[in-house]
């Protein structure tokens, strides 16, 4: 199974440490985030990654080719000519993608010890055309699905803004979206957005006729990379729990 790992984004939360350089070449604990990423997934015994590219994008490629791309198949989605969100960066990378009949997703930045196993086990009970990976975090944007696990709604707390992807009188319930998913490749059969758009828009809208399915993680650890002092909060999580790394 393919892992489609989402590094082109701009890294603009991170502020100073992407003036240079990529995000996903920020180092954390010591080594790259992409770095750490990689390991963990080959851990889980993935081997065969595609990345999409875009800010620094040159960096990323010589860096994987320095380390003789960790021993594993790697493909490059290259996106320098224009980003292209994340469900335009999926579309982007549909040709190296067709040929797995399920792949995982998961950004760079997301730091997590979340059993992939696990995830792909409850996709394939499911039968669902996306499992996405929640879990209970205080965070304003959340996902709402009902009392099959089915995706309803995409809410911001904070500002109320709604979007409805089905009516349902069932009882709802929120969860905060992981960064990891997994999506079978029938998904492209139903693709009809072109160019920059958000996946999250994608399910919304494809929930209505597809089942879009949550799959509560149980992990111990989950952190977004995506900011500076997120960075130096999950360094000491991995300092107090050294067998992490």
């Amino acid at each position: 199974m393919k892992v489609l790992i989402f590094a082109a984004g701009l890294g603009t939360r991170l502020k100073y440490l992407t003036k240079n350089k990529p995000k996903a070449l920020v180092e954390f604990n010591g080594k790259p985030i992409l770095e750490h990423l990689i390991l963990n997934l080959k851990s889980q015994g993935f081997n065969d990654f595609v990345i999409n590219v875009h800010h620094f994008a040159d960096q990323i490629e010589n860096f994987l080719k320095e380390n003789n791309n960790f021993n594993s198949n790697i493909e490059i989605s290259d996106e320098r000519e224009m980003l292209l969100e994340t469900g335009g960066g999926l579309l982007k990378a549909k040709k190296f993608l067709i040929n797995s009949d399920n792949f995982i997703i998961y950004n760079a930045d997301i730091f997590s010890d979340i059993n992939l196993k696990k995830l792909i086990k409850k996709h394939k009970e499911n039968k669902a055309i996306a499992t996405l990976a929640v879990q209970e975090r205080d965070t304003s944007r959340k996902l709402l699905f009902n009392e099959e696990n089915e995706l309803c709604q995409w809410k911001n707390f904070a500002t109320n803004e709604v979007k409805t992807a089905k009516e349902t009188k069932s009882k709802l319930t929120a969860w905060s979206f992981t960064g990891i998913h997994i999506v079978n490749n029938q998904i492209f059969n139903h693709i009809t957005e072109t160019g920059k758009f958000s996946i999250i828009d994608l399910y919304l809208r494809l929930a209505k006729k597809h089942k879009i399915s949550a799959y509560k993680a149980n992990n111990t650890f989950w952190f977004d990379l995506g900011k500076p002092e997120n960075i130096k909060v999950a360094e000491t999580y991995v300092k107090k729990h050294a067998t992490l790394l």
